[in-house]
């Protein structure tokens, strides 16, 4: 049974114990009051140790990211009509992502306030959490509001910074990239964590954190000629190069040719890939069946299939190509990159869950195997654990306990392979070999290099964007990778479609027999799944700040910028 950390221990403490802790981070603010409480905790009492450092920063740890569908805000994976990835998202009174997000920073800085000039070396630790966490915490700003107001310190009811105006982009990814920097500096590396504390901020952790948010920054600003765009893709490279170099981290190739599948399930726990996860353990801090993956479910589109090269390297467009086409159930999963058939299931697969069960195709039973979306079902993330795909969506919530990546070593290697070319417009074999190449070597996929790209006449900036959305696939980058290349004007308008089915097995196949199915297609029979979609570049870029933070800041007599064109 994998060993869990400490921040999960928190949540089994007696309830007066987590009642004390948020009175520790409430009481902070309330200046005014001189008495000592007898009876409980509070700053005045609790500040004392590293361990109540440590206890503070567990706390942080909350709201990282569990199991999501955030790529349905984006081309590449579809379950129901989503109002981000269509062009219908409206501005909102409130947002839990804004006020999460800086309930979260300011317990961070008032971590950070208690420790100020401390010498102790455990403390300091803690509180290079804290900085780390303020960054990430600024990262979820960021990315989808840009420049917000940057609070530093913990404020109190009349502090005029309440009302702070909104900083540019570039002076907020800067304060993410300095705490960062700060942060690292504190932080151990992986193999001094002792047992108890596995999981927890690292100073790989820092640095990778650091890659993703200088490379967001550093080609935001060049596809949009900007003047900062070279500093940020200077640091991507090198924090990137920095992981590489520590040889701390790998990739997970402990079961075999399926290393890739079985990294997204109870094996790949605690791996050397995994640099920051979202823990989970079962009857201690477990989650339900993450995905509903034969019913709604997370499901992969026509537009991330296709982006599957086929077993040569070539794209299944080119020339050359052995790719099989569509005409069979299972004939366009033949003869690709590994990692598509372990990312979505190939029709037929036994699996040994109890909702539509999935037999072999020469005995299918009556129901139609397939989700009515877009026909394609996820593998990724599917456990083979009995006892937890016994739950179904109906099963105890402490069942499932695989963890949640949340940034592992291969996004490492693709960003700095990404910032490469992009800083220089070119990238060398040796560079590929070193971040590309490895996540091919997995898959056992042939190599990408300067010649086979010439030699088959494609485009080295393509290759290296379909490497990063294939690997990353149904993890969560896809809506934020297109928004940074600028093209999400071109790619969200599209239709959302399917599975072929004029002309294939499909079309004799219940539901997609129906004429309401053989109806639903394109020009060349591909199930739509959605149509009429929208995407406005002059405001859709960024998404709207809450409607009831701007009418505080009005209310008061200041002005907190709305995005443009909301």
């Amino acid at each position: 049974m994998k060993k869990r950390y400490s921040y999960h221990h928190i949540l089994k403490i007696k309830g007066v114990t987590m009642l004390c802790l948020v009175l520790v981070l409430w009481t902070s603010c309330k200046k005014d009051l001189n008495l000592v409480s007898q009876d409980s905790i509070t700053d005045a009492t609790f500040w004392k140790t590293a361990a109540d450092f440590k206890l503070a920063a567990n706390n942080l740890y909350n709201g990282l990211n569990g199991f999501g569908e955030e790529d349905t805000e984006s081309d590449i994976a579809f379950n129901n009509p989503n109002s981000v990835s269509n062009g219908n998202l409206q501005p909102s009174e409130t947002s839990s992502e804004w006020s999460s997000s800086y309930g979260y920073i300011r317990a961070a800085n008032n971590i950070l306030e208690h420790g100020e000039g401390t010498t102790d070396a455990e403390v300091k630790k803690y509180m290079a959490e804290a900085k780390f966490f303020r960054a990430w915490y600024y990262w979820r700003l960021l990315r989808i509001y840009g420049g917000v107001p940057l609070i530093t310190k913990v404020l109190s009811t009349d502090d005029q910074e309440l009302f702070a105006p909104r900083s540019s982009r570039s002076e907020t990814a800067d304060l993410i990239l300095k705490d960062l920097d700060e942060a690292k500096a504190d932080l151990p590396v992986q193999a001094d964590l002792s047992a108890p504390d596995i999981g927890r901020i690292t100073k790989g952790a820092a640095l990778a954190l650091a890659s993703r948010v200088a490379l967001f920054e550093g080609t935001w600003e060049k596809f949009r000629n900007q003047s900062g765009a070279d500093k940020y893709l200077d640091q991507a490279a090198a924090t990137s190069l920095a992981v590489i170099n520590s040889g701390v981290y790998g990739l997970y190739t402990g079961s075999g040719d399926q290393s890739y599948r079985y990294l997204f399930l109870e094996a790949g726990d605690d791996s050397k890939e995994s640099i920051l996860d979202r823990r989970y353990a079962r009857n201690i801090y477990g989650q339900d069946a993450p995905y509903m993956y034969d019913q709604d479910g997370y499901n992969p589109t026509r537009k991330l299939v296709d982006m599957y090269l086929d077993k040569n390297g070539l794209p299944i467009t080119s020339p050359g190509t052995v790719f099989k086409g569509y005409d069979t159930f299972t004939s366009e999963f033949q003869d690709r990159d590994p990692r598509m058939t372990m990312t979505m299931i190939i029709p037929g697969t036994l699996t040994n869950r109890v909702f539509f069960p999935i037999t072999k195709v020469a005995n299918w039973p009556d129901k139609p195997q397939r989700n009515f979306n877009t026909g394609y079902i996820l593998y990724k993330y599917m456990s083979e654990d009995p006892i937890a795909n016994n739950s179904g969506r109906m099963g105890s919530a402490s069942l499932f306990d695989f963890d949640r990546h949340l940034i592992r070593y291969a996004e490492v290697l693709l960003n700095y392979a990404e910032a490469v070319y992009e800083k220089s417009g070119s990238i060398s074999d040796n560079d590929l070999n070193m971040s590309i190449n490895k996540l091919r070597d997995r898959v056992n996929m042939p190599h990408l290099t300067n010649a086979f790209v010439s030699a088959n006449n494609l485009n080295m900036r393509d290759e290296i964007r379909r490497e990063r959305t294939v690997e990353l696939a149904l993890e969560g980058f896809r809506y934020d990778d297109i928004r940074r290349w600028k093209t999400a004007e071109t790619e969200l308008p599209q239709d959302i479609k399917g599975i072929k089915i004029t002309g294939t097995d499909w079309a004799t196949r219940a539901p997609y027999s129906d004429p309401t199915y053989l109806t639903k297609v394109d020009a060349n029979g591909f199930l739509i799944a959605e149509t009429n979609r929208l995407f406005d570049p002059a405001k859709d870029y960024l998404q709207p700040l809450p409607t009831k933070e701007i009418a505080f800041y009005a209310n008061n007599g200041y002005t907190l910028e709305q995005n443009p064109g909301w």
